[in-house]
């Protein structure tokens, strides 16, 4: 069975694409599961640029199919912000409640029909080769005024789904994984791994 290398070390993201992507014929593998500890910096302007410098590091230094993302959420009224920062946009080593703290904090006293956003996900598929795939997803929402629901991971407690009347924290995975910017991308990211595969 080929091996998939997921070029991520965010448990939250791992547990996701293991759903997503599985009974595709591939065996799915981590960074450190391979004894990868090279660590690449996300340097690009764009969710493209990262996903892509990531992807194909890892793919040439494990000479296995690799696949990476870089994702973020985009709120209108901040001016896309926080975007390719999302991860880092409380500092370096900022918790997910950090993060959801200060994005509440910027928000303070914009009102309900301003609050609009948008989680993005790009997902570059590698081969040592140099071959390269993008494929991406989003998933419409708004910043709700507090945080609420234990489940997901980042900004989930407070990306609110009007359609469901909840924030993508309170959704079971299996939910969560049927309509997420991630879901959408990596729909698309099975038909490539199909073709590589075959």
């Amino acid at each position: 069975m080929p091996k998939l290398l997921l070029a991520s070390s965010n448990p939250g993201k791992i547990r996701e694409y293991r759903l997503l992507l599985g009974g595709l014929g591939y065996q799915i593998v981590t960074l450190p599961e391979r004894g990868i500890s090279k660590v690449t910096t996300e340097s690009g302007n764009t969710y493209e640029q990262n996903a892509e410098m990531k992807a194909a590091t890892y793919a040439k230094l494990s000479q296995l199919i690799t696949l990476a993302d870089d994702s973020g959420l985009e709120v209108d009224a901040l001016h896309g912000k926080p975007g390719i920062h999302s991860a880092r946009f409380a500092g370096k080593n900022a918790t997910d409640a950090d993060k959801v703290a200060k994005l509440l904090a910027m928000m303070d006293g914009i009102p309900w029909d301003r609050r609009t956003a948008h989680f993005k996900c790009v997902i570059a598929i590698a081969t040592p080769e140099g071959k390269l795939k993008l494929c991406q997803g989003k998933c419409h929402g708004i910043i709700a005024f507090e945080a609420k629901g234990e489940n997901g991971f980042g900004y989930d407690p407070i990306f609110y789904l009007p359609e469901l009347a909840k924030t993508m924290a309170e959704l079971p995975l299996e939910l969560k994984n049927q309509l997420s910017h991630r879901s959408q991308a990596a729909q698309k990211a099975r038909k490539i791994l199909n073709q590589l595969h075959n």
